[in-house]
């Protein structure tokens, strides 16, 4: 099957531009990580990526100006989730070849080396999808060990 992609519009190309600058911030992409696992309010996310909640709140809003979270409303709660898959899966693969970049053969390749080992070995890791964890991270310089 032949399939013809045509080439991306300007607009297209800025649109992306825009959006890859967006998830180069750290706190951001760490926002969008977790928002990978489901929604969470802005206190959680602060939990989670270790920021105040303000810092945060603003994050989100440029995230949500840039159409990649979006909102749901639970009486005075808000909660913030990703607003499709082709960012959940952008921000997976530019996590996961990070870890291919750094070392050894990543953990988000188990199921693979499971499969290629026989049957058996392949039950004991979870489906695709399921359980999804963070990439191995490296110890940066000034962190305590």
């Amino acid at each position: 099957m032949d399939t013809q992609v045509s080439e991306p519009s300007d607009l297209e190309v800025s649109w992306a531009v825009d959006t890859l600058k967006m998830l180069a911030d750290p706190t951001r992409l760490r926002i969008v990580w977790a928002l990978l696992h489901g929604e969470h309010s802005v206190s959680r996310l602060a939990e989670h990526v270790d920021a105040q909640p303000a810092a945060v709140s603003q994050h989100l809003a440029k995230l949500r100006l840039a159409r990649l979270v979006r909102t749901r409303r639970d009486g005075t709660r808000v909660y913030y989730l990703i607003e499709n898959d082709h960012i959940r899966r952008l921000v997976t693969e530019a996590l996961f070849s990070a870890d291919h970049a750094l070392g050894d053969p990543p953990a988000h390749h188990a199921r693979q080396r499971a499969l290629s080992a026989g049957p058996r070995a392949a039950w004991a890791v979870s489906e695709p999808g399921e359980g999804l964890t963070a990439p191995r991270t490296r110890a940066r310089a000034g962190d305590s060990a």
